[in-house]
């Protein structure tokens, strides 16, 4: 019975990375002004990143995301806590955006509005859009690293991928 209700929050999860997919098609000009580090620099960018992992759980991101955030000067106590979803740490400046980032991420990319307004008030529109693009970038990269270790786990009869522990303590966002 577990594994079917698994199974249907994976499925979905695939369903939503498509949905996810054609944002960066449509989208580009944003996301390369999100990515240069106009409007959020690099450390901002890799802690907003680690920070929706977090939630989402992709092994992948986190080890990727990790290494990034080593080279854009992130403290080690700073890095390990937010592997854990604790964003303490952060800059002040960065801590609403880190904030809605985890809400962003539980909401299954549905914030409330009042969360998204406060963002926008802080950051302003054109950063806040910038915020979320990054925050949209990582959900799909969660996504599809999270599809793919559950089917490295059904290919080899439970041997690759996500263990059965694994799957019980993943968030899934359905």
């Amino acid at each position: 019975m577990a594994a079917n209700k698994f199974n249907r929050r994976i499925y979905r999860g695939f369903g939503q990375f498509w949905r996810e997919f054609r944002y960066p098609l449509q989208n580009r000009d944003k996301i390369k002004k999100a990515m240069r580090g106009e409007l959020v620099s690099f450390a901002f960018r890799e802690r907003l990143m680690l920070a929706v992992t977090a939630v989402n759980g992709c092994r992948y991101c986190s080890y990727f995301h990790a290494k990034e955030a080593v080279k854009a000067g992130l403290p080690d106590d700073e890095l390990q806590k937010l592997l854990t979803g604790v964003v303490d740490d952060a800059p002040p400046d960065e801590l609403t955006a880190l904030l809605y980032a985890q809400h962003w991420a539980e909401s299954n990319a549905n914030p409330d509005p009042e969360a998204r307004q406060k963002l926008i008030e802080q950051y302003g529109a054109e950063r806040a859009e910038a915020i979320e693009t990054v925050l949209r970038m990582i959900r799909m990269g969660n996504l599809l690293g999270n599809q793919w270790d559950y089917w490295l786990y059904r290919v080899s009869n439970g041997r690759w991928g996500l263990t059965k522990a694994d799957m019980n303590g993943v968030k899934h966002n359905a």
